[in-house]
């Protein structure tokens, strides 16, 4: 018997290094869409780097701006005398025009009175410490002679307070009250609260207008409270 080459074979001897096994062009697929997904990820790397730089740049901008100033370690009232224990040094950012008083002005303005009145962590400026004579013009300090119940115990230097006319305290000589042109309610900010050794009052200074002073003078003591109102109010 003759025997036919086998003509039916595929082109192509099994074994070849051109024949494919059936798994390469999938993995070929794979490294290339790996290598696509690749670039969103560069390219949101790269933001964020700039977006870091940014912060970074505006936050030592602000750092460098920083200078040492005075603020309030605790809260001072209109009239008293500014200590060093009532000061302490903050680094903050100013803007131009913000008139604070440098930390090494401390020396200039401690034993100085103050002309307003200002909480604890305020910045002192300036206009907070007086110049001149106490009181200012057209102000005047008055001084309340007051028993336990006629002032809330709350009331320090600097709170703002409603001087009020109670008429008709037992044991005490009634006074007229004001005329129809006067106010019974007179707003105030208390200067100073003293007790005198030995005494059963509790005497508050207060700083209100000039014809309110008078007026509040002229009121026998017993006849007049004290009521504890927010900043400005009455």
């Amino acid at each position: 018997m003759t025997t036919k080459p086998d003509t039916i074979r595929p082109s192509g001897s099994t074994g070849g290094p051109w024949v494919s096994d059936g798994k390469k062009p999938p993995i070929s697929r794979l490294r290339g869409g790996g290598r696509r997904r690749s670039v969103p990820h560069l390219l949101l790397g790269a933001l964020l780097v700039l977006v870091c730089a940014a912060v970074f740049l505006v936050v030592s901008l602000n750092s460098g701006n920083r200078e040492p100033v005075l603020a309030l370690a605790q809260s001072v009232g209109v009239g008293q005398v500014l200590t060093a224990q009532d000061l302490k040094q903050v680094d903050i950012a100013v803007d131009a025009g913000v008139s604070v008083v440098d930390a090494s002005q401390a020396a200039s303005v401690v034993g100085k009175t103050m002309s307003t009145s200002l909480s604890a962590g305020s910045l002192l400026t300036l206009g907070a410490v007086g110049t001149g004579g106490f009181p200012s013009a057209g102000q005047a300090l008055a001084a309340l002679s007051l028993k336990s119940g006629q002032f809330p115990p709350e009331v320090t230097p600097g709170s703002h307070v409603s001087v009020v006319f109670v008429p008709g305290q037992s044991g005490a000589t009634v006074a007229s009250p004001p005329t129809t042109d006067q106010s019974t309610v007179w707003p105030a900010v208390v200067t100073s609260v003293t007790s005198p050794p030995n005494q059963q009052i509790t005497v508050i200074s207060v700083q209100l207008g000039e014809a309110a002073a008078r007026q509040i003078a002229a009121v026998p003591a017993g006849q007049l409270s004290v009521v504890m109102v927010s900043g400005g109010g009455r």
